[in-house]
């Protein structure tokens, strides 16, 4: 059953496995992409070209994270082939290869037997996020949530469709993507799924962690933890392009 949410301590993120969400076909950049998968994608910064995957990686290891399971589809043999070029002894990653198209959920639910903690930590592999994923978990067993989401204020909400937050820090609602949203409150792609909410994809149906998951959970269920610091998805070529501004400040 894992090592439950309240007993897991401020600096945990070693003690919990890490799924990232790296199998979707990346249909919206495939034109600048071509082959190389999306989380492959490369990053130029101050004249030094990294695939996105790497810099997401040596974020994740900075903060203590030691458990990946890194949950692949579309192109997933590139990505291995790049792992087993450059491992990582810093990091215990798991390759899962779907055998086709699951959707978030169902590659969780594909990779089910290697994600055994209370909680496991989920993230979009095509996001990066500055936020301190320990406080995030340490907030997330102090509060003893099922579900915690990490959300970002960006100057585009309508881009991605905004997360109405009450005063209590619990989400009220999702909002659609309004192209006249502005400024608002996303969710950035960054989960702490509790044990039964795990069991529940793993015995279900559901294809998006988003849609049929979060989204049908009623209003104050899934607790909000809010970062003012960089945000990038590298989805699109406009977004992907500016990926190297955004991360200018990671090694």
């Amino acid at each position: 059953m894992g090592t439950p949410v309240t007993s897991l301590s401020a600096t945990g993120l070693a003690e919990i496995d890490i799924a990232i969400l790296a199998g979707g076909l990346g249909t919206r950049i495939r034109g600048v992409l071509g082959d190389t998968p999306k989380v492959l994608a490369p990053i130029t910064i101050g004249g030094w070209t990294r695939p996105f995957l790497d810099i997401l990686l040596d974020w994740l290891a900075r903060q203590g994270a030691r458990r990946i399971v890194l949950c692949l589809g579309h192109l997933a043999d590139r990505v291995e082939r790049h792992l087993a070029q450059a491992p990582r002894r810093d990091l215990s990653i798991a390759q899962i290869v779907e055998p086709g198209p699951l959707g978030t959920a169902g590659a969780l639910r594909f990779a089910g037997s290697r994600l055994a903690s209370d909680p496991v930590m989920v993230i979009n592999g095509d996001t990066f996020v500055d936020a301190d994923l320990g406080a995030m978990l340490t907030h997330h067993c102090t509060t003893e949530a099922n579900v915690t989401m990490l959300c970002a204020r960006v100057t585009d909400a309508g881009r991605y469709g905004r997360v109405d937050i009450g005063a209590d820090s619990m989400v009220r609602r999702f909002v659609e993507k309004d192209p006249k949203a502005g400024t608002g409150t996303i969710n950035a792609g960054i989960y702490l799924l509790g044990r039964g909410v795990i069991d529940g994809i793993m015995g279900g149906t559901a294809a998006s962690i988003e849609r049929d998951v979060l989204e049908r959970m009623p209003a104050g269920a899934i607790h909000a933890v809010i970062t003012d610091g960089r945000f990038i998805d590298i989805g699109t070529p406009e977004s992907l392009e500016a990926a190297p501004t955004v991360l200018a400040g990671q090694p």
